[in-house]
């Protein structure tokens, strides 16, 4: 199965996409130049090119055989992160405060080579079968609850461009270079933000009888929060409460008349995700009362649990192991508190979503550090995995079309 030698990826022309889009990151919906980019290169290979889905989105169809074929959907989302970049690489961001500290550079570059080299196989020999591959350039993954993903959704995505499978893939820092991660079920937390205000009555220090403290609340609530996981949540279940942010006051004379925490709150089982909103209103709640307070819960639900299907995650690994061998595949693979957006299309779609491993990435003033996390100013995506990746989209395509366009 292994993808013909004139129709494997391009190598140079993937570094040269990647390297460009990094040196030029565009936050979510903004993604101007990169759409563009995109969108130029899937109409010179003779992709039905769709542009403006939930403002910057580009979608490419390439369509074969007998329209009543299976449909496959490959994602890849673009945008990048406020931070400025510190990795002193050649192919740095110019652009202050902007920089591509999560990968999606490669990401976008990946499925660009393998559109490439895909259109090149079908003019040589023809794709498998027949049906229609859905290439899925997707914006503003980073936004939290108001990611792209779901504003495709909600602007007709599935309606205009159905498929029967999805599959997205993500680089995995500190993994061997071009090994393959996969989990059939829950892969990915769900992410929620959480904002608690406790209002109470501010004051003077010196004088605190005649206010009523929001700090004492807040901190006690700071503490009890840890007990959620640890007494009302299967500890088998993985799950995550942390506290980001706590402000209060400006002064260290004055009693403020509210304190704030925000909290991030991650769970990789949907009922478990219930449960945590439930005790965590209730515990604020109780702890703003016992102290004479109120307490006001902004609770935002952002990414859902990301759970991949049975049969598509099968068929990922069957194309993973027929490609590199086993000992660069892993399955399955331990499950992370990381969230994507991609979660959204696989609550409409069966698919599978994937990690690739991105080896050292870690760059200071162009020397290399080792791995490096994502959503840090030293992070560079390794152009190692590009060649990896994008021939496992190659091959995933070949096995899709072979397996289902048989007749039943």
């Amino acid at each position: 199965m292994t993808p013909p030698m004139n129709t494997q990826p391009d190598l140079d022309n993937m570094k040269a996409w990647r390297h460009q889009i990094h040196q030029y990151p565009e936050l979510g919906f903004e993604e101007v130049a990169t759409s563009r980019l995109v969108a130029e290169r899937l109409a010179e290979w003779g992709y039905e090119v769709h542009t403006g889905i939930a403002d910057t989105g580009v979608v490419g169809v390439l369509r074969w055989g007998d329209s009543s074929g299976p449909r496959l959907a490959l994602r890849a989302d673009m945008d990048a992160l406020p931070i400025h970049e510190e990795t002193g690489l050649p192919w740095a961001s110019q652009v202050a405060g902007k920089m591509h500290a999560c990968g999606h550079d490669g990401h976008t570059a990946i499925l660009l080579g393998a559109a490439e080299a895909l259109a090149r196989q079908q003019r040589a020999k023809g794709l498998p079968g027949s049906g229609t591959l859905t290439l899925i350039f997707q914006p503003a993954e980073e936004l939290g609850g108001g990611g792209g993903a779901r504003r495709m959704i909600e602007e007709g995505l599935f309606e205009r461009f159905p498929c029967d499978a999805l599959f997205g893939l993500h680089n995995y820092p500190g993994k061997p270079t071009g090994h393959f991660h996969f989990r059939e079920g829950a892969f990915l937390a769900s992410s929620d933000k959480v904002t608690l205000t406790f209002v109470g009555k501010g004051g003077h220090g010196a004088m605190p009888q005649m206010a009523v403290d929001p700090t004492l609340p807040a901190a006690a609530t700071v503490m009890a929060l840890q007990s959620i996981v640890g007494r009302n949540v299967d500890p088998n279940l993985a799950s995550v409460i942390s506290v980001g942010r706590l402000q209060a006051g400006n002064a260290y004379n004055i009693i403020p008349g509210s304190a704030e925490l925000e909290l991030s709150v991650r769970t990789l089982d949907p009922e478990v995700r219930d449960t945590l909103e439930r005790r965590i209103r209730a515990v604020a709640q109780s702890q703003a009362e016992a102290f004479d307070c109120r307490c006001e819960v902004a609770y935002e639900r952002g990414y859902p649990v990301l759970i991949n299907a049975p049969a598509e995650t099968q068929l990922a690994v069957d194309t993973a192991r027929e490609l590199f061998g086993d000992e660069r595949v892993e399955s399955p693979a331990t499950p992370l508190t990381a969230s994507e957006d991609c979660a959204f299309f696989l609550e409409q779609v069966p698919g599978c979503y994937l990690m690739v491993g991105n080896g050292d990435n870690g760059y200071d003033q162009g020397a290399l550090l080792g791995p490096c996390s994502v959503h840090n100013p030293h992070y560079d995506f390794n152009d190692a995995c590009l060649t990896p990746a994008a021939t496992f989209w190659v091959g995933l395509v070949s096995r899709f079309f072979s397996k289902f366009s048989q007749p039943a």
